[in-house]
């Protein structure tokens, strides 16, 4: 989940040609839901988040029933340059599941995932035409909505997913499978983000199935942010609707903790979720990287400053001839 510091950082480089890359004063986490930010940690830079969770699952018409609990872990780490992230995803449950003729105790590993992300456009990057009017208060403080707002910063995520064990999670047998995601994020102001996750998992096993992540985070102040998620996910075997909220708190710059809780629409079956994370960032290592826009000059600007250095220039000349010029 992204903080509000690093939103007003955000608004306040978009004054200049010049920005950071991906890494931000304020640690950017992806918690406390279950999209994944466009932006990378940032070079060299070791995150962690993790958390605990409970769970109740309950299908009316299988007759089944399960109750338990579980842990999550995402490591992070930016590597080889800015745009780019390697990252592991983890989750393991247990539960007492009951059903007619079947009482059974089921645990292991729900996911383990290794991948990579790289951010393959940046609006931010380009910054030369929100420099501000220096010649119009007006103009600098309107409400007025930024079009430009509605470009997202987009990156490409591919990996591939482990079966580790005798899992009673995993519909297919398959050892290895691939995932692939395309994802959007858009900045609405210095309070509000937008992002989504789109969500290619599994083709080539019996469990194949494609989701939807999308998630709306709005910074309240310094410390505090919510979040609101919708997710979705299909395929031959399930389909499901849920939707989720939480609230993350700043403790110090990397250290953030979370809470949540999520539910679905239907009860083939009913699931009701809710846990609670914490999110550290190790950054001892990062060297501040700045990029520089590539955006051409504007003709006109271009030729304003010639011109205001001509003028100028002219002017110190026609003040050292009035000073010759003096008895």
């Amino acid at each position: 989940m992204l903080q509000v510091k690093r939103l007003l950082l955000i608004g306040f480089l978009m004054n200049t040609t010049y920005h950071f890359a991906q890494y931000t004063d304020i640690i950017n986490s992806n918690r406390p839901g279950k999209s994944m930010s466009a932006y990378s940690v940032g070079k060299t830079v070791i995150q962690a988040e993790g958390g605990f969770f409970g769970i109740k699952e309950k299908h009316d018409l299988a007759r089944y029933e399960a109750n338990g609990f579980g842990s999550d872990l995402s490591v992070r780490y930016g590597a080889f340059f800015e745009q780019f992230e390697l990252m592991l995803d983890m989750q393991y449950q247990k539960d007492w599941y009951t059903a007619p003729l079947v009482d059974k105790t089921r645990s292991g590993l729900r996911q383990t995932t290794i991948g990579a992300k790289y951010l393959v456009y940046d609006p931010f990057k380009n910054l030369r035409e929100d420099k501000p009017n220096l010649y119009s208060w007006k103009a600098n403080h309107s409400n007025k909505f930024d079009w430009k707002q509605l470009i997202p910063a987009v990156a490409l995520y591919a990996g591939v997913n482990l079966r580790i064990g005798n899992n009673p999670f995993y519909v297919d047998d398959a050892f290895i499978s691939p995932k692939g995601m395309i994802i959007t994020q858009n900045h609405f102001g210095t309070h509000w983000v937008f992002v989504n996750n789109f969500i290619l998992d599994k083709v080539t096993t019996k469990d194949a199935n494609i989701g939807l992540v999308s998630s709306l985070t709005r910074g309240f102040n310094m410390r505090w942010s919510g979040l609101l998620e919708f997710q979705a996910t299909k395929s031959d075997y399930y389909a499901d609707y849920l939707f989720r909220v939480g609230a993350a708190y700043l403790i110090r710059e990397n250290i953030q903790i979370d809470a949540s809780i999520s539910q679905n629409v239907k009860d083939t079956p009913y699931i009701l979720a809710g846990g609670f994370g914490l999110s550290w960032r190790f950054d001892a290592n990062y060297e501040t990287v700045y990029l520089r826009s590539q955006k051409p000059e504007d003709p006109k600007e271009k030729a304003k400053d010639k011109k205001a250095k001509k003028d100028k220039k002219k002017k110190r000349k026609d003040e050292v001839e009035l000073e010759e010029t003096k008895p």
